[in-house]
């Protein structure tokens, strides 16, 4: 056993000092209110945070949960960028975008904290998985309650890190209580660490209240890690002696007895004995290490309170990586060779895969298999299982470990298969990976490629056949690519896999092997630039992937009559190129917009308001859309097509528009 040295252990008191000192000068700003929203302290629990992150260098990586003040502490953040953060100030960690619930500062290691339950630990396993692939010694640490053991998020993390051996320390500081249910009602087994031989892991139970018992758990666990022996769970009993969040009500579900038998405990007042009783410390010297601590954290919160508040011109900038990556599309070239949209794909894949080993991919059946659709066939004979990675069915679990690795440096691509199981890491993919760039104010980048097939048709049923961009398109901070040609495939995919965006690409199945001219080489298309499918003066129609192929055959039996139907392909839904939307309605006159998915708040709904707002005076007729049923989809042949706008159906619809 290695025992800490004289200076080891005067840096854990004086980390756990300055934590103690830190929340509770916190608590009695939040009493003036100076804290404008939810503090959640980690009174009576500085031990753990202290034990464990004093065996992690500035390269290793710390993921947390709302109660993380002492983990950000602990890892290295001077008290007043957390003070100044829960302020709401510029020099706050999060320049006052996050409070005390949203904690960044990549600077340190410290990647983020989450207001909700049970993503830091996935979060962990990805940067585990990110330094894995990059074989560069670094460790991964996630801090998470007692209440978060009982998420799914616990057990996809803990699996994947297992079977793939991840550098990773997951923390549980069982504290008894997740907000207000006891533990011993929210378990069926009293322990949380003995759950670690469920999945081929050690695991330790400790007293989280002393903090030598942490730090030489943590030590072998974080030796494990760098040596290549994988994941360790490591439980922490202790217990919070404060609300669950400052001004909230504490003895409804727990007596003033318990609390004040735990203050009893005290982690610092423990060390503090066992340092002047027989390590060699004397009542001066702590005296004065606390001493300097007092002095700090009152000054710290003098300049923070000082500090100013952000600008409002702040409130939407780093939604989206700044700077955007600027390229420009070159022209077509309509006698390149023909392939198809799948191969477009997957030559745009197999390129940056072989000039960017940070890229990785994610799935079921993507490894030997080469994928459901074909969309990594032969990479694995190329690249290997830990870049070609088969995963179990955890949506949400990869999902989340995706935007971990991406926030610890690499580029994973998630293939989702069917965009259906994109909903199974929804939350994963709104409140984390949407915000994060946002969150860390630009300082942390997400560039994660999320992929899968959408659309009815092959009696795919209900869940195989949704699409959702009008939905996913809702949320700020990501992009959405709905390419319906092999060219545009090839050329988006290319820009998803080089911008620093969260990506969801979404490729309509009945057009997979659709083929058409693609260049050879190097093909880039950015974002939000429109295609003109067709040149046409008499109306406009817009649509998206397979709808814009129906489109094209419309206008094509249109124009055997006179009428010159304009065809736009936006080809991404977010961002969207409304300007060459709102020109070619300037020119024409009239708008048709078609989707395959059900009309209300949709994509057809958001264009049909962009063109009234910005070119209503232009118009002469009414904006029409065609949409899918509002209904399920359904299995027959014959109730599938009945939910699917057909060719007639758009045809029927530009020849009373143009006539109107």
């Amino acid at each position: 056993m290695t025992a800490p040295s004289r200076q080891d252990l005067a840096d854990l008191y004086r980390t756990m000092l300055v934590i103690r000192h830190t929340e509770e000068e916190l608590a009695r700003c939040h009493q003036r209110g100076l804290v404008h929203g939810a503090c959640h302290t980690y009174v009576g629990q500085e031990a753990i945070a202290t034990g464990v992150c004093a065996h992690l260098n500035p390269l290793d990586v710390v993921f947390s949960t709302h109660r993380g003040h002492g983990h950000a502490l602990a890892k290295g953040m001077p008290p007043f960028e957390l003070i100044a953060e829960l302020f709401g100030r510029v020099p706050g960690c999060s320049r006052g975008r996050g409070g005390s619930m949203h904690l960044f500062s990549p600077e340190i290691g410290m990647l983020g904290t989450s207001g909700i339950v049970g993503p830091c630990i996935l979060q962990a396993t990805g940067g585990g998985y990110a330094f894995q692939l990059a074989q560069n010694n670094q460790v991964a640490a996630a801090f998470f309650g007692d209440g978060a053991v009982n998420n799914g998020a616990f057990h996809e993390g803990l699996n994947m890190a297992a079977i793939w051996k991840l550098p990773v320390l997951f923390i549980c500081e069982n504290n008894q209580f997740a907000t207000e249910v006891p533990f011993s009602q929210a378990s069926g087994i009293p322990d949380v660490g003995r759950r670690a031989a469920n999945y081929g892991l050690p695991g330790e139970e400790v007293d989280g209240n002393d903090v030598l018992a942490v730090w030489e758990a943590s030590r072998r666990a974080v030796e494990r890690a760098r040596t290549g022996g994988g994941a360790t769970l490591i439980e922490c009993k202790t217990y919070r002696t404060r609300s669950h969040a400052e001004g909230m009500g504490d003895f409804t579900y727990r007596t003033r007895e318990e609390v004040e038998a735990w203050k009893a405990k005290c982690p610092i007042a423990t060390l503090k004995n066992r340092l002047i009783g027989g390590l060699g410390f004397t009542a001066g010297e702590l005296d004065a290490i606390e001493a300097s601590v007092v002095v700090l954290v009152r000054e710290s919160r003098e300049k923070a309170e000082a500090a100013p508040p952000p600008q409002p011109s702040d409130a939407s900038t780093h939604v989206y990586a700044e700077p955007a990556r600027v390229v420009a599309e070159k022209p077509a070239d309509p006698n390149a060779r023909q392939i198809t949209f799948s191969q477009a794909t997957l030559e745009a894949l197999t390129e940056e895969m072989a000039t960017n080993e940070r890229i990785f991919v994610l799935g079921e059946g993507i490894g030997v298999r080469g994928g459901n659709f074909r969309t990594t066939a032969g990479l694995f004979e190329k690249h290997g299982a830990q870049r070609l990675r088969d995963t179990p069915i955890s949506e949400r679990g990869f999902v989340g470990l995706a935007c971990g690795a991406a926030m610890a440096g690499a580029r994973p691509v998630v293939d989702f298969m069917f965009a259906d199981f994109v909903l199974d890491g929804w939350g994963e993919i709104v409140n984390q990976i949407a915000k994060m760039q946002f969150m860390s104010s630009g300082r942390l980048k997400m560039p994660v490629l999320l992929r899968g097939c959408i659309g009815i048709g092959h009696s795919a049923a209900t869940h195989h056949s949704g699409s959702y961009y009008g939905m996913l398109s809702q949320v700020p901070g990501l992009w959405v690519a709905v390419p319906s040609t092999p060219r545009d495939a090839k050329g988006l995919l290319k820009h998803a896999l080089r911008c620093d965006n969260p990506v969801l690409f979404l490729e309509h199945r009945e057009i997979l092997q659709t083929k058409g001219p693609v260049d050879e080489g190097d093909l880039e298309i950015p974002f939000g630039k429109a295609r003109i499918a067709r040149a046409g003066s008499h109306a406009t129609v817009v649509a998206v992937g397979r709808m814009n192929h129906l489109c094209l055959a419309a206008a094509e039996e249109l124009a055997k009559e006179g009428k010159q139907i304009e065809v736009i392909d936006p080809r991404t839904v977010s961002p969207l190129d409304s300007e060459t939307i709102v020109q070619s309605v300037r020119k024409t006159g009239r708008l048709l917009v078609v989707d395959e998915p059900a009309g209300p708040c949709g994509f057809a709904a958001e264009v049909a308001a962009l063109v009234v707002d910005r070119a209503f005076d232009h118009l002469d007729a009414p904006v029409r859309r065609i949409t899918g049923v509002a209904a399920p989809t359904p299995y027959s042949p014959v109730l599938e097509q009945t939910v699917l706008p057909d060719q007639a159906h758009i045809t029927q619809a530009l020849r009373a528009l143009v006539e109107e």
